[in-house]
């Protein structure tokens, strides 16, 4: 996988787990800036309806198969609502390879619980746009869990370029 900040260019396959705003916009704008290619942004929603509504929406593929869409998947945006979050991470947890990227725009979620979830080695960076990402012009926080390095935040920080700009942050293991 090929990723540079600057040229806002991402290799690789992208499952969207989830199809709310988040899910919709990230598609959206990731597709428009060629962050990543449409037929690389498969997202997947619980709702058939909502699947079908967003395929033909944005011109995408979509379904309802987390495994499916993670199995075929190299970087992973969690975007379900946070009561949601320990079901999926465990559904597809027998999808997940080494190396495999969990990006999250799940609010209220730390990495650390995620990573918990998962009871992998798996690099989590957790990722928070704000509103005018909608339109392209917000600003994403990032952070990096504990098995996520340098160049899982620079993934994340080629994805976020595409709806804004992005800010990074460490933090204390203890606040993770």
């Amino acid at each position: 996988m090929k990723t540079t900040v600057s040229g806002k260019l991402l290799d690789g396959r992208l499952a969207v787990l989830g199809a709310g705003k988040s899910a919709e916009f990230c598609c959206a704008h990731f597709s428009n800036r060629s962050s990543c290619s449409q037929s690389a942004c498969t997202p997947r929603c619980a709702m058939p309806e909502k699947a079908r509504a967003l395929a033909k929406q944005l011109g995408i593929e979509a379904s309802t198969d987390n495994r499916a869409a993670v199995r075929g998947a190299d970087i992973v945006l969690l975007a379900v609502k946070p009561q949601a979050v320990r079901e999926v991470l465990e559904e597809i947890k027998p999808e997940m390879k080494p190396g495999k990227l969990i990006v999250s725009v799940v609010a209220s979620v730390p990495t650390q619980l995620m990573e918990k979830y998962l009871g992998l080695d798996a690099p989590v960076v957790r990722a928070m746009p704000n509103t005018p990402c909608a339109i392209g012009c917000g600003m994403t926080g990032l952070a990096k869990g504990v098995h996520a390095g340098k160049e899982h935040l620079e993934i994340a920080q080629a994805m976020f370029e595409a709806v804004g700009a992005w800010w990074s942050w460490t933090r204390s293991k203890s606040t993770r």
